[in-house]
């Protein structure tokens, strides 16, 4: 039985810790461990953890690294051969973690395995089943929040898994690394599961594996500004890394200009921040394209092993006019909806 190591990332979320933190010291796969890596919570998370699961290693960061730089310095500890990035504000199924390597070791061409995942607000409905690519450049959400129905039971490849709850192959991180540091947070695991497909490997659903989630939970502690400038940032400084070129030249001009169309709608509704926060992130990406560039060449001749040509297929939906009508009409920027 291979270890699992898995990694929660926390920020002054102690009352998702302690309903979350029971259910996973419940599960049926008796090998793991449990890294709690927090960004300089203030609502006594640590001292709770260091009093009620001292089996729980603690790394403690001096301030808040977001999603991508907490998972990162959590991977420093970890000593197992597999790693389940999971939500603080999570609930996990018994066998969640069983049923996730049992996916993960039928086939060694998968390198990550997205669970199940469903409203805690309301079990019937899905958060989300995970992302697939469109030519607009925004993700295509597949399930989210749809009723739980047959059509979600069966097994996928998919474009992105979601943090919320993937496991990884240990030995993929080591050769690819984990998430960007300059992310903080959104579109981090999106960014690493394009070079895992680039690898050659592929990001499978596992709808056996369940879990419940907190939609929101840590995202409305945040301004939507920040939030909508960290997506906008991430996701140009991703596609320059990883897309070939015919793709980021058939892609990124267009999303771009979809982003300035987004910022300019803002301004009509008097979001004035929001067009600020999506002109700052292009800003962002102008100002550091050289490092992005740097990446970009390491990611494509050394990490590179399949062509787009041969993954496009695989990863790419459409959108319907329903969902670019909402995407401009309804300003509702990475609106999520099902095919």
């Amino acid at each position: 039985m291979k270890k699992v190591s898995v990694i929660l990332v926390n920020w002054n979320g102690l009352h998702y810790l302690k309903k979350c933190l029971p259910t996973l010291t419940k599960s049926s796969y008796s090998n793991y461990e449990i890294i709690v890596t927090d960004n300089a919570s203030s609502d006594g998370s640590t001292s709770y953890l260091t009093k009620y699961y001292p089996k729980v290693k603690i790394v403690r960061n001096k301030e808040n690294l977001g999603f991508a730089g907490g998972n990162n310095e959590a991977m420093k500890e970890v000593t197992g051969e597999y790693i389940l990035l999971l939500n603080n504000d999570t609930i996990v199924t018994k066998d969640l973690i069983k049923n996730l390597v049992e996916r993960i070791e039928e086939d060694k061409s998968i390198g990550v395995v997205q669970s199940k995942i469903l409203s805690m607000d309301n079990s019937k409905r899905l958060d989300s089943v995970g992302a697939f690519l469109t030519n607009t450049g925004f993700l295509y959400h597949y399930g989210y929040y749809q009723y739980d129905k047959k059509i979600f039971d069966k097994t996928i490849n998919l474009y992105s898994a979601k943090g919320a709850g993937m496991l990884i192959r240990k030995n993929l991180i080591d050769k690819l690394g984990l998430f960007d540091d300059t992310f903080f947070a959104y579109f981090e695991e999106t960014d690493f599961c394009h070079r895992v497909w680039l690898a050659g490997y592929k990001i499978v659903y596992a709808p056996k594996a369940v879990l419940y989630h907190k939609i929101g939970g840590t995202s409305n502690k945040m301004n939507n500004a920040f939030i909508q400038y960290h997506s906008f940032k991430n996701r140009i400084r991703s596609y320059i890394k990883n897309l070939g070129t015919e793709e980021m030249i058939k892609i990124l001009p267009l999303h771009i200009l979809l982003c300035e169309a987004a910022g300019i709608s803002f301004i009509f509704k008097k979001r004035f921040d929001l067009f600020i926060a999506i002109n700052k992130a292009i800003y962002w990406n102008i100002i550091h394209l050289d490092e992005t560039l740097k990446l970009r060449h390491v990611i494509q001749y050394k990490y590179r092993k399949v062509s787009d040509e041969e993954i496009m297929p695989l990863l790419k939906r459409k959108g319907s006019l329903k969902y670019y009508y909402y995407l401009f009409a309804k300003n509702l920027v990475g609106y999520k909806e099902t095919f």
